[in-house]
């Protein structure tokens, strides 16, 4: 039976609907703490969810820690241009090129853009799963939503920008293009079996209504009390230095949004998100950004509860809705060591200069530089997501692609040390700087990443082989000679054959399988 979209949007009888369940629906214990500083920006959101709230069951949980290598691409109007990350640069815009930029739209015509292409370079990268941005911060939205926007900025207005009525969804649906970007690649995804996260951001610079939340261009009187500024932070006029530093002379003040408007806010956000989780089938994971604040986390919460039903299994991202998240990415930043919340992560960290299209061949950081943090980042619990993105022709720079596909021959080679495997215990993730190591689920198998050529012989303190077991690198077949005493640990033997680079299975961290009793 379908239920009617606009009667479980808003019926408050929805909210019944939720699991009394404290835990994951089929697990028998949950404590889901997120790392302090992670939750710090949503302090007003209560650090136990309301009863009626669930997480997504512990199956979505192992599938998530399972996949560990993802893809997070930014596409918008932001990749015509292309003057920095992502919508930020729109910030710095002169009221000329902000209005220019609004109008893009009209013109934007990706024609080399093809989903199934997409899907093939994921599938040749290794990659499990792939982030998009269904909505930036600007405000464009990427697929075919029937919200529709009431009123924006004129920023050419006489006598200075101007807030003005409007009647359009300010989609991909309404440029050249005319194609549902979304569904193109979620149906591709889903023929490939590669998981898909859907970016959403709670904040629109388009729309007027959303003002003045994620450091949008309008600020009003009250946005301090919106932002949920305290006296903690310091004082009003820090609050207000603060964006003026941000917003530089592109600073405009209008009134406060009125309770019409906040409630018209609300319903649109929610609907794209009805949208986005009714529209292009199982979704794994939501990729939420950027909180509203405290004035409006009841209608958040509400919000995200009726999300909850549409697909219980989704994994949310934690940002605007701190513990009601299921997972957390920390940015640009692979964590220090073995990070021991129970929160699941992946890293998400540009491959070029920026999230969005980078022209610049050299500035791609190279196939090691991935793997390098994949095995960081998976010794430490967590999984690795590359940041890249399209031209505004729908196309990926070869040299990305290149460096992606190589990745791909790598966990062709060393993937089953990768994909479903676990951190080990406390501070045995690695030894030194170069020793990388992961476990089965089973923990009868460890694996030694050594991201460095280790010479003719590698010597580990902490593992220790099953008696009689043998002990391979993943891609040669020959077993590999082996001795362990208590004093100088495990000391493999690398075949003569094996020093000649050419001979090895791969040109960077060769893994080692060793059949363990303390993995």
């Amino acid at each position: 039976m379908t239920m009617n979209r606009r009667h479980f949007l808003f019926s408050a009888a929805a909210l019944a609907l939720a699991s009394k369940s404290r835990v994951h629906a089929d697990s028998t214990s949950m404590e889901h703490r997120f790392p302090p500083d992670v939750i710090k920006g949503e302090w007003y959101v209560e650090a136990e969810p309301v009863p009626e709230y669930h997480w997504a069951p512990h199956s979505a949980y192992e599938a998530f820690r399972d996949m560990k290598f993802g893809v997070r691409l930014h596409w918008g109007l932001y990749s015509i241009w292309h003057r920095g990350a992502e919508s930020w640069p729109f910030l710095g815009m002169s009221f000329e090129d902000r209005q220019k930029y609004n109008d893009l739209y009209k013109t934007w015509n990706p024609a080399g853009f093809d989903a199934n292409e997409w899907m093939n370079l994921f599938a040749d990268s290794g990659l499990k799963m792939f982030a998009f941005t269904s909505k930036h911060h600007e405000g464009f939205s990427m697929f075919d939503t029937k919200t529709r926007v009431r009123q924006r900025v004129n920023w050419t207005a006489a006598g200075g920008p101007k807030i003005e009525p409007c009647d359009l969804a300010y989609s991909i649906m309404e440029t050249p293009f005319r194609r549902d970007i979304i569904k193109e690649l979620c149906d591709a995804a889903h023929k490939r079996d590669i998981k898909i996260d859907l970016y959403f951001s709670h904040p629109d610079w388009y729309d007027a209504d959303f003002r003045p939340y994620g450091e949008d261009p309008l600020q009003v009187p009250d946005s301090p009390e919106l932002y949920g500024w305290r006296a903690s932070d310091g004082s009003v006029e820090a609050f207000w230095e603060k964006r003026k530093v941000r917003l530089g002379n592109r600073f405009v003040m209008v009134p406060d949004p009125t309770p019409l408007e906040v409630d018209r806010m609300v319903r649109r956000h929610r609907q794209q998100l009805t949208e986005l989780l009714t529209n292009y089938g199982t979704i794994d994971m939501l990729c939420l950004d950027i909180h509203w604040g405290p004035k409006v986390w009841p209608q958040m919460r509400e919000t995200i509860l009726k999300l909850r039903q549409l697909q219980p299994n989704v994994m949310l991202r934690n940002r605007g809705i701190g513990s009601y998240g299921d997972y957390y990415t920390p940015e640009r930043v692979v964590p220090s060591g073995h990070v021991t919340s129970d929160v699941p992560w992946l890293v998400i960290y540009p491959l070029g200069s920026d999230f969005s299209y980078e022209p610049d061949p050299a500035k791609h950081k190279g196939t090691k530089w991935i793997v390098d943090n994949l095995v960081d980042s998976v010794a430490k619990g967590g999984g690795f997501m590359v940041g890249v993105g399209p031209s505004a022709n729908g196309q990926f720079n070869p040299e990305a692609a290149r460096q992606l596909r190589a990745t791909g021959d790598w966990l062709k080679v060393n993937g089953e040390g990768i994909y479903a495997t676990r951190a080990r215990d406390g501070l045995l993730w690695s030894e030194g700087d170069n020793i990388r190591y992961t476990r089965s689920k089973d923990r009868r198998t460890a694996y030694a990443h050594s991201l460095v050529w280790p010479g003719k012989q590698l010597l580990l303190s902490s593992i220790q082989p099953k008696t009689g077991s043998s002990i391979y690198m993943l891609g040669f077949a020959e077993p590999l000679k082996w001795k362990y005493d208590s004093a100088q640990g495990l000391t493999i033997t690398i075949p003569e054959q094996l020093q000649n680079e050419a001979a090895r299975p791969c040109q960077c961290a060769w893994t080692f399988k060793i059949e363990s009793v303390n993995a």
